[in-house]
């Protein structure tokens, strides 16, 4: 064992390896143990029977994060012996040795199994610089720590946490705008999550330019990190996201299509807009003001020639459906009778030099001081300031910018925060500034707008953003690989507790071409954020801006999305109680098929547990697809493939390789123009046959309040058992009227012709039917063919909606 080469602390040199060293003594405590050696002090906690906290400081107290964790610790029921040479902790789920001679922890289950282990290096320091070295075991692959570009399986790479504004970044550069320091390593059937929990910079490292270890690390603080430990990848996430907090509901709007450019102005733009989505019976929700809607860049101000009448403005595009949602950056304007500033400046709100003086640079309004969101009183006021923007009828907000970015890129790491009373630096702070700027925005929506359920997007973020905002993936490049690359930026942020998450659809710099937009916006129609965004001094990069062919492509998905809204909605009700994503890695369900991590599949996932997308580059007519075990159903013709196999599936620009996993339940509804607008009361229920069944949850509320918290919402559980040849459509459960009154259940792969309903048997109907439209032949000669895609004869059964059990039998 590698023992301390300077017994004394204080004339340690500050470049030399200092490890934990031999426990002198050790006390057993409520919900663990602690330990002392000569230089360090280690808590051991057990905070659920899964998850075990390690902290190791050479302080008196330790520092602890107050931002990230939300859960307490429970009482559970463990037992700790001690052995020759270390502490045994056994819980109902996991074991932890601890060795007495170096402070060595060791994870297993409850067969033995070796889930995890220190390297003999163990925790050590260099300097202020705090570092758990860990043994890699055999074929053990890596997944999630949140916004990192690259691959699937991160190992062999190492990466970075500090949030860094990043324009154009590189598909495989690091670090990017957010922080979330949580991974998932996999190995031997088994799986296991650590969360390091350190706001400072931090560096993961997989194995890269070294054989002997992985590690993590922060420049300073403790060692303060969490083992979980559970049966499957999705359990370990979501013991994660107990940890950090989970999602609350976003208002349904939020889900639809939401379009953004830097900048639409003046008024009159916005307006012709917003009309030209309705006079082309394109679905949208959401319209952003970008900075140019601000007086000078000033956040709280509208450009008194540019937008006249914001509330004049905002009140029309409510009445065509359209949400607003306005940009907001921190750096506030350092400007002699600016209220904000003068406000700011008079209570002492802004960032600090140690010497008292506001730490001011450069945005986009000019020299600019900047709020301290780590300061509750900053907080209150950020709050009380949105009512300038939910007067005028905002909905929605955006926070940029909040890494914090300034021009230079340089943040002088003396600045102080206030850090909840207890002042801390920048190498501190920093990581979670965006984090709480997204508290205070969501906060402040709720203030102002009572009982109207927030949406606040936002660029920077820490562990537990996803309790605040959603997140996208910032300044991306309209390139194929980007769009690949951000499918797995959202499923790795997926893969790290925040399901609510998406890229700038169409590529942010740069300009897209006619085919990549089409094939992005068939891809984006299956992410959780549904968001096209676009550069100044860029061609327009609306849906209709590319010709009619990409608008007709472009429509036909946009509709798909808002046909598919009744299940994308429930299942984010779902993941606000689960944490899980929409939009889920093939390493959630499928773990130990080592196929998944392959660069030719890594990039596929689930959407809605039972959609598996296929993205690819738009100038291919033909992409090889793993089907992962199970059978599946091609999503727009119904053509069935059995899993464990790879295929060959043709691509043309309007399909999508999208398939659906047999035994799957989808619920469906009408075009629809926006979320808000009025079906035609059908839920279009579509059961795929499969030798496994499936359960649908179905959720419904009024979309925009918060009722649903005390009851007022539709709940019913749908089930499809192949064993007993049903469909079961459970009691309904709450105080709100389904705005469905019809039922329309579509069986695809079944062979009957009939099926049984309240004892009486009934005839099925067909149609042919499509997912997607036809396009329209504009050109005769034209230079590439798009097929239509549909399903032939297909069955169904029409029946009215009760709120009492409804069962469908006969289903063969």
């Amino acid at each position: 064992m590698i023992q301390n080469p300077q017994p004394t602390l204080q004339h340690q040199s500050s470049s030399r390896y200092v490890p934990i060293g031999k426990i002198d003594k050790w006390t057993r405590t409520s919900d663990g143990f602690s330990a002392k050696s000569e230089i360090a002090q280690v808590q051991i906690t057990v905070i659920r029977a899964g998850i075990i906290r390690i902290q190791a400081t050479r302080n008196d107290s330790f520092d602890v994060n107050p931002y990230s964790i939300v859960a307490q610790p429970q009482e559970i029921d463990f037992f700790l012996e001690e052995q020759e040479d270390s502490l045994i902790l056994t819980t109902s789920q996991v074991q932890v040795q601890f060795d007495l001679q170096g402070g060595i922890c060791s994870f297993f289950d409850l067969n033995g199994f070796l889930l995890n282990k220190d390297d003999s290096l163990g925790i050590s320091w260099l300097g202020t610089e705090v570092t758990c070295y860990k043994e890699v075991q055999a074929n053990e692959k890596f997944i999630g720590l949140g916004e990192k570009t690259g691959n699937l399986n991160r190992a062999g790479r190492a990466y970075t946490n500090w949030n860094t504004d990043y324009f154009g970044y590189g598909i495989n550069d690091d670090p990017l705008y957010a922080s979330i320091p949580f991974y998932i390593g996999l190995h031997g059937e088994k799986a296991y999550g650590i969360y390091f929990d350190n706001t400072h910079k931090s560096v993961f490292n997989f194995g890269a330019s070294t054989d002997r270890f992985s590690y993590f690390n922060a420049e300073d603080g403790d060692m303060d990190y969490y083992f979980i430990h559970e049966p499957t990848v999705a359990e370990i996430i979501s013991s994660y996201a107990t940890l950090t907090g989970k999602m609350k509901m976003p208002p349904k709007w939020a889900l639809g299509y939401q379009q953004c450019r830097y900048s639409y102005y003046p008024d009159s733009e916005v307006l012709a807009l917003s009309t030209t989505f309705r006079d082309k019976k394109i679905p949208a929700d959401v319209i952003y003001l970008d900075i140019h809607h601000m007086e000078q860049y000033k956040v709280f101000t509208f450009d008194g020639e540019k937008f006249s009448d914001p509330k004049n403005l905002i009140s029309r595009l409510k009445e065509k459906g359209f949400r607003v949602v306005v940009i907001l950056d921190p750096g506030i304007k350092t400007e002699a009778g600016y209220l904000p500033y003068e406000e700011g400046k008079a209570k002492g709100l802004f960032l600090k030099y140690p010497d008292g003086k506001d730490y001011v640079a450069q945005v986009w309004p000019g020299w600019c001081a900047f709020p301290d969101f780590t300061n509750p009183d900053t907080r209150s006021w950020w709050m009380e300031k949105l009512v300038f923007y939910t007067e005028a009828g905002v909905d929605g907000f955006w926070t940029d910018m909040n890494e914090p970015a300034s021009w230079g890129q340089f943040t002088p790491n003396l600045i102080e925060f206030d850090y909840e009373g207890t002042t801390a630096s920048h190498r501190k702070a920093r990581n979670i500034y965006g984090m709480q700027m997204a508290k205070s925005t969501q906060e402040g929506s709720v203030l102002n707008l009572p009982n109207q359920r927030p949406f606040v997007l936002t660029r920077a973020g820490f562990a537990g953003v996803q309790r605040f905002a959603a997140v996208w993936t910032g300044d991306n490049v309209s390139t194929e690989e980007h769009m690949l690359a951000g499918v797995r930026l959202v499923n790795s942020l997926g893969l790290s507790g925040v399901p609510f998450s998406g890229y700038d659809l169409g590529g942010f710099a740069g300009e897209a071409t006619k085919s990549l937009y089409a094939r992005w916006m068939s891809i984006a129609a299956f992410s959780p954020l549904f968001r096209a965004h676009s550069m100044i001094n860029s061609n327009d990069a609306e849906p209709w801006a590319f010709g009619e062919e990409v608008e007709e492509i472009s429509r036909t998905y946009m509709k798909l999305r808002y046909n598919l809204l009744p299940t994308i909605y429930s299942k984010f009700r779902q993941s606000s109680h689960t944490g899980l994503p929409l939009a889920a890695s093939l390493a959630i369900a499928y773990s130990n098929d080592p196929l998944i991590f392959t660069p030719a599949f890594q990039n596929q996932y689930l959407f809605c547990d039972s959609f598996l997308i296929a993205p690819v580059e738009s100038f291919k007519e033909i992409l090889k697809v793993y089907l992962p075990v199970g059978d599946w159903y091609y999503f727009f013709n119904d053509q069935a493939h059995s899993g464990g196999q790879v295929i060959y599936q043709d691509c043309p620009l309007n399909n999508l390789p999208v398939f659906v996993k047999a035994g799957s339940i989808l619920a469906l509804q009408s075009d629809v123009a926006h979320s808000s607008a009025k079906h035609d009361g059908i839920l279009r229920i579509h059961v795929y046959a499969g030798s496994e069944g499936s359960e649908y949850l179905h959720y419904e509320d009024d979309g925009v309040s918060f009722d649903f918290e005390s009851g007022v919402y539709h709940e019913r559980l749908i089930s499809y058992s192949p064993m007993n040849q049903c469909l079961t459509i459970n009691k309904a459960v709450g105080h709100f009227i389904s705005q469905f009154n019809r039922l329309r259940v579509y069986l695809h792969g079944f062979t009957t012709d009939s099926v049984v309903y309240k004892e009486q048997c009934l005839s099925l109907k067909q149609e042919n039917f499509a997912f997607l439209d036809a396009l329209s032949e504009f050109d005769p000669l034209p230079d590439s063919s798009f097929p239509h895609l549909s399903i032939s004869n297909l069955k169904y059964l029409e029946l009215p909606i009760h709120s009492e059990r409804m069962e469908i039998t006969g289903l063969v």
